[in-house]
């Protein structure tokens, strides 16, 4: 970056920070008006005087203890529900959701206060937003949304903190990645790394794993179902894992088909999952909405961080009848899935929540098959919109803040179907974000390429965008008019949706093994 730039960058992000404390001329603090919720951001964190004394970084920093509070408040609350407000199978279902959700938002701000890095914050506050949509989701699923008027009026105060939180540490990144120092005459956008180019939680020997030759990596546990391993089910193996110490372990699913639903939880960190390759070795469900909520439909479902899957089919068989029903769901951030295969119909992979990667996959499904809001890169990945009587829709991104730092990017993948009913997404949320580019796009796709959700909802909020695609569907002379959507012709606009710059892949992808283009 030339050094003038960088250095006007820099003071325009720190004039951004700026204006978050002060009215131009006076001594009225400005922080809470900036927000997004400036009421609820004076009631919680103090009147003009207090605030005026805050510098920035303190402000910053007390937004973040305040929302922390208000979420073990928020937490005490849901577990104390009366129970009969829930009286049925399906409320009582997506209650339960909701207490696992906004206990899981407990965790994400506690790690983001104890945090530096504005990029994890980032990371982090968005996955507690989409939390939060997640527990309405479940009651909306089955057409229950009377049932949140029994939730107290203090979650929605609560929903607003975080995304004031989001939008404040959102100006404190800005003006940190732009005075981010230069190492080597290249930008490191605030991520430390050690001299080897690899962060400091990542073990040397993790960085063969997924790029074992041979029979593999070396497994620390078998799963088999012939009785030849340690265990007979993947769920048998999960929880042995996770009764293991240290750092990453290993599971070895030998071929077969693998009727379970699996599930990874939050304290299951650093495990990894391989199999004999895809269609060898198959974890199969067949779950619904019919049945439970979309969250909890998944054949299997990950919050453990660190994740990493290779040569592995995740199945759902409810069939499209049976509407949402997901294969694989990833709330795992800085989790990676290499040569693995996803089949569903809607709603097959449910990129839920925080920094994903997938190369070398193959996606299938019909409508919203990709779906979440995770920040997530798929490159050099097979999606096959299957044969379908239904609008088939490829992602619905669900990014409902602005501020977040979320997407799904498409890259250097191909995209191909049957029939002339497809597109390549349509916005879940208002903030949607989803990125095609130098892919291969079949005739499959309708011209328009993007379809609306209902009537005119986020038209103009959302940022949809194509950069340099081919083949007979990637023609985009006659796409939608939208507000939001883009034909990128910029390679410095197109950059910002690379590995390298969306995910800061470069320092947590590279240890994995895995191969990536960091760059376009």
């Amino acid at each position: 970056m030339d050094k003038q730039v960088l250095t006007y960058s820099c003071c325009i992000a720190y004039l951004l920070i700026y204006s978050l404390m002060f009215v131009h001329g006076d001594k009225i603090p400005k922080s809470c008006s900036q927000t997004p919720y400036p009421h609820v951001c004076s009631h919680y964190m103090g009147t003009a005087n207090t605030l005026s004394t805050l510098d920035a970084s303190s402000f910053h920093e007390m937004a973040l203890r305040v929302t922390m509070d208000q979420a073990i408040e928020a937490h005490k609350l849901v577990s104390t529900m009366k129970l009969d407000n829930f009286n049925n199978k399906f409320s009582k279902l997506a209650w339960d959701d909701c207490l696992e959700l906004y206990e899981d938002t407990v965790n994400k701000l506690n790690r983001s206060m104890s945090s530096n890095n504005p990029n994890d914050r980032l990371t982090w506050l968005s996955a507690s937003i989409a939390n939060q949509q997640t527990c309405q989701n479940g009651f909306l699923d089955f057409n229950l949304s009377s049932h949140l008027n029994y939730f107290p009026d203090m979650l929605s105060n609560f929903s607003k903190l975080i995304s004031n939180s989001l939008a404040i540490n959102h100006a404190l990144s800005l003006a940190l990645a732009s005075s981010s120092s230069l190492v080597n005459g290249k930008q490191t956008g605030g991520r430390r790394l050690l001299s080897h180019g690899f962060p400091e939680w990542l073990s040397a020997s993790d960085r063969r794993l997924l790029q074992a030759t041979g029979t593999g990596p070396k497994a620390d546990i078998v799963v088999a179902q012939d009785g030849s391993g340690n265990y007979k089910t993947i769920s048998e193996g999960v929880a042995a894992a996770s009764k293991r110490g240290g750092g990453r372990v290993v599971v070895y699913v030998k071929a077969g088909v693998y009727k379970e639903q699996v599930e990874v939880t939050k304290s299951m960190k650093n495990l990894m999952i391989f199999g004999d390759g895809i269609d060898a070795t198959i974890v199969t469900g067949s779950k619904s909405a019919q049945s439970t909520t979309t969250f909890r439909s998944a054949t299997f479902g990950i919050a453990g961080d660190g994740f990493m899957a290779r040569d592995i089919t995740f199945e759902n068989t409810a069939g499209p009848q049976n509407h949402q029903a997901v294969a694989l769901r990833s709330g795992s951030d800085h989790s990676v899935f290499y040569r693995c295969s996803f089949k569903g119909n809607q709603d097959t992979l449910y990129v839920y929540s925080q920094r994903q990667f997938y190369r070398d996959c193959v996606i299938y499904g019909t409508v919203d098959f990709i779906f979440g809001d995770a920040a997530v890169v798929l490159q050099s990945c097979n999606i096959i919109m299957r044969k379908s009587d239904k609008r088939n829709t490829v992602t619905a991104q669900g990014r409902t803040d602005p501020n977040e730092n979320t997407g799904i990017i498409i890259h250097n993948s191909r995209i191909s179907g049957s029939g002339s009913n497809n597109f390549l997404g349509r916005p879940w949320q208002k903030y949607s974000r989803t990125v095609v580019m130098k892919s291969s796009i079949d005739g499959s796709i309708n011209p328009a390429g993007w379809a609306p959700w209902s009537g005119g909802f986020a038209l103009s909020t959302l940022y949809y965008g194509e950069y340099m695609n081919s083949g007979p569907g990637a023609d985009t002379s006659g796409r939608v008019n939208w507000p939001g959507f883009h034909v990128i012709t910029s390679p410095a606009e197109a950059g910002k949706f690379t590995v390298g710059n969306f995910l800061a892949g470069g320092s947590w992808i590279t240890g994995t093994g895995v191969p990536f283009d960091s760059g376009l």
